[in-house]
């Protein structure tokens, strides 16, 4: 009882899942200190480690997951917050340098395979490599996605610009769900997780391409979920308001991305935090856990409220005092 009320007196509110475990355990062998537990509890906890199960403090141990654009933007800030988390984490991408450098700075934990998402060969050779690596999948994550040059009309758009914004955001999608159901299936368990966007739910904040490419994501992730549940399989999607800075998406320098990104701020609904791709990846994170682990066909808006807010109106009446 002494050592749980020392626990308790560290903090109040983020211990609680702990309490609750050592209240349940009598005794469980140690193991290294998880950095989320230095972070949460600090060293004044440390000497009750030995009765606490690392299971109780990650979310993902054990667990493979693949994130498509996994080497920047949400995709990298996304497989930090997994490792964290005690996953095996493969990165696919194209961005070889920027992947193998994120693979090298976690370890054997985490790997990249080069990977063009709308190129079936190429998506089929991840899921096999991951499988032949790993012997399982738990996550695929489908993450990756670009973006048009400019918010172009319809009557100066082409037939290529929409069939490059396609190809990557929704075709992509759709071969990481076909291949990754081919194995889950038969584990009779598994997580798809597609990246959507707000563009979807609202319109004019895209080009044409893009929110029809993250509609259809959007479209595919329900379906899915409908056709996959009976083989115990979830798929949700997460669909971020306006991720600026370290997305990799569009070409700014750095005096510009800041300028945009406080611009996208002004015109948001919730003040006092600017939007980060962390901020998504924790989304994703909860999606795939456990904790989750009854929800499934979700669009998880990550937008501030912008999307049940009509900030035209809103104006036009004035702001409360």
């Amino acid at each position: 009882m002494a050592s749980l009320e020392r626990v308790w007196r560290v903090s109040s509110v983020g211990l609680t899942r702990l309490v609750l475990a050592l209240a349940r355990v009598t005794r469980v062998e140690s193991g290294s200190h998880s950095p989320i537990f230095r972070r949460r509890v600090g060293a004044r906890a440390s000497s009750v480690w030995p009765l606490v199960s690392t299971a109780f403090l990650v979310w993902l141990e054990g667990k493979v997951a693949i994130i498509t654009g996994g080497a920047s933007g949400i995709g990298a800030s996304t497989v930090h917050l997994f490792h964290e988390h005690g996953a095996n984490v493969v990165i696919a991408d194209v961005q070889d340098n920027l992947g193998q450098a994120i693979a090298e700075k976690y370890g054997e934990k985490v790997s990249y395979i080069h990977c063009d998402v709308s190129n079936e060969d190429d998506v089929c050779n991840l899921i096999d490599t991951t499988i032949a690596k790993h012997g399982q999948l738990d996550i695929m994550y489908s993450n990756a996605g670009i973006v048009d040059s400019s918010y172009m009309r319809i009557l100066d758009s082409t037939k290529t610009d929409i069939e490059r914004v396609l190809g990557v955001n929704l075709v992509g999608a759709f071969l990481g769900a076909k291949h990754a159901a081919r194995v889950m299936i038969p584990q009779r368990k598994g997580c798809i997780l597609f990246t959507s966007s707000a563009s979807a739910s609202i319109a004019g904040l895209s080009s044409h391409a893009y929110a029809a490419s993250k509609s259809g994501v959007l479209g595919l992730a329900r379906n899915l979920a409908a056709e996959l549940g009976q083989y115990g399989i979830r798929v949700n999607c997460v669909s971020p308001y306006a991720v600026v800075i370290g997305t990799g998406m569009v070409p700014l320098s750095a005096e510009e991305a800041a300028k945009t990104e406080m611009a996208v701020n002004e015109i948001g609904n919730l003040k006092g935090h600017i939007l980060k791709a962390i901020d998504v990846a924790k989304a994703a994170l909860y999606l795939v856990s456990e904790d989750a682990n009854y929800i499934s066909g979700l669009n998880l808006l990550v937008d501030g409220g912008y999307s049940v807010v009509n900030p035209s109106m809103r104006n036009f009446l004035g702001s409360p005092p």
